[in-house]
């Protein structure tokens, strides 16, 4: 029996969604409302939020308590965890507070930057504020997605595997960014890498053509796949200082997401579950996007 296919977005909570006023309903005005909208639509969402800043066990449980019980949620791990420079400001306050004083009045800090110490409370932090989701059996997987400059190596798989290891008790999923992990060179061993721990391979849509493109392939490495589309919109994928809104700016039409279908399907042929995610955050573009991927699936 072919696995389980979930469609749906990678926030309900962008600014430019609500301000669109073309999804939610006129009544839908508090974060309980529209959350319980959004899950009469779609059965899951990515927390994007939580790349940004630590997630909260509070919020964790009332996403839980806000949604159906077979609704679930993938939560994209936080910046620092994945090597992405991340602003001491965007730490809690206490961890914050014990940085050394160099590290503190740092611009941004890189992992490698905090002391082991810390390190270990910003996982078990991380960890605890998935609880709530966990106990509720909605928690999908947590994104690892890491950036451009995270090449293939012994060590980048390692600290892949030291994140697993800190979130032990759940999914991990893997998203590269840099083109080299896929190469004809380098692919069989990357997905090799993958699967041999059971780590999810994130498939994705993007423009091509640059060293952050990963081709279009869908490769199951698990018993969970993930697809997640960015859009094409290839003048702003590797525009500096662009926003989301401007990088993922993109409509999908009819034509450009069919060759993904059967991609899909032969994805759910060996996973339990196939998790297909739309990043397209301008106004409506990512509930527009999968209620047309859901046409053409169903």
């Amino acid at each position: 029996m072919p696995g389980r296919i979930r469609i749906g977005t990678c926030s309900w909570t962008d600014p430019s969604l609500i301000r669109a006023g073309t999804f939610y309903p006129t009544g839908a005005q508090t974060a309980e409302a529209q959350l319980n909208y959004y899950a009469s639509q779609f059965d899951i969402v990515e927390v994007d939020s939580s790349y940004y800043a630590m997630p909260s066990r509070r919020n964790a449980t009332l996403w839980a308590e806000r949604t159906p019980g077979d609704f679930i949620f993938d939560v994209k791990a936080f910046r620092l965890f994945t090597g992405h420079p991340t602003q001491p400001q965007s730490l809690p306050a206490d961890i914050r507070g014990a940085l050394p004083g160099s590290l503190a009045q740092k611009k941004n800090l890189y992992y490698r930057d905090v002391p082991a110490e810390l390190q270990q409370h910003l996982w078990s932090r991380f960890e605890d504020a998935l609880l709530p989701l966990d106990s509720a059996g909605k928690l999908g997987v947590v994104l690892l997605q890491f950036p451009p400059w995270f090449h293939p190596g012994v060590a980048q798989m390692d600290h892949i595997l030291a994140c697993r290891e800190h979130l032990a008790r759940h999914t991990v999923a893997v998203e590269f960014r840099n083109n080299r992990w896929l190469s004809e060179q380098n692919r069989g061993a990357s997905l090799s890498f993958l699967r041999q721990h059971q780590l999810p391979f994130v498939c994705v849509d993007e423009p091509q053509g640059f060293a952050s493109s990963v081709p279009p392939i869908a490769e199951v490495t698990a018993d969970t796949a993930i697809v997640r589309f960015h859009g094409r919109k290839s003048e702003a994928w590797e525009t500096k200082n662009a926003s989301p809104g401007d990088r993922f700016d993109y409509y999908y039409d009819e034509e450009e997401l069919a060759p993904w279908v059967d991609r899909i399907r032969g994805c759910a042929a060996v996973a339990s579950e196939v998790h297909v995610l739309f990043n397209t955050n301008n106004g409506d573009q990512g509930v527009a996007n999968a209620r047309l991927m859901g046409r053409l699936l169903d």
